[in-house]
């Protein structure tokens, strides 16, 4: 029934969110639209300004689109309260004490790092959106 599950996120800003998410946390942009061409781009220029973008990184994808372009395609947004949600995204990882020690200079801890009571080792980030990010490795 079901295939995958891939967030739009309302933003404000998608250039700076493509920033944020390839150089902070390795995402690659897969592909982006702009508001004056509407034309689909694998990259954008400097001079440009996206108003969505899809974006990979492993097998998470996550697509982002800017506030007025997303009502515009859904207009029960136009009432939402702000952007961020409340809501985390999940993910599974490798690596994660690299991982930690590659952000932690670099953005908002929400939560250290600790282990859970199930044994997972996690710990939370906000993101350029103020969207909360959990990053987890398995410890069994």
């Amino acid at each position: 029934m079901f295939k995958k599950l891939t967030p739009n996120m309302m933003v404000e800003n998608v250039n700076q969110t493509i920033d944020f998410y390839s150089k902070i946390l390795g995402f690659k942009l897969v592909m982006a639209v702009t508001d004056n061409t509407h034309e689909i781009l694998t990259e954008i220029p400097k001079s440009q300004t996206a108003i969505y973008a899809l974006m990979k990184a492993g097998d998470a994808e996550m697509m982002f689109q800017a506030r007025k372009s997303l009502e515009e395609d859904v207009p029960a947004l136009k009432d939402a309260k702000g952007i961020g949600g409340s809501l985390t995204f999940y993910f599974e990882t490798e690596d994660l004490d690299g991982l930690y020690v590659k952000l932690k200079d670099h953005v908002t801890i929400l939560k250290d790092l600790h282990t859970t009571w199930y044994g997972t080792k996690e710990f939370y980030i906000q993101d350029c959106n103020g969207y909360i990010l959990a990053f987890a490795e398995s410890r069994k």
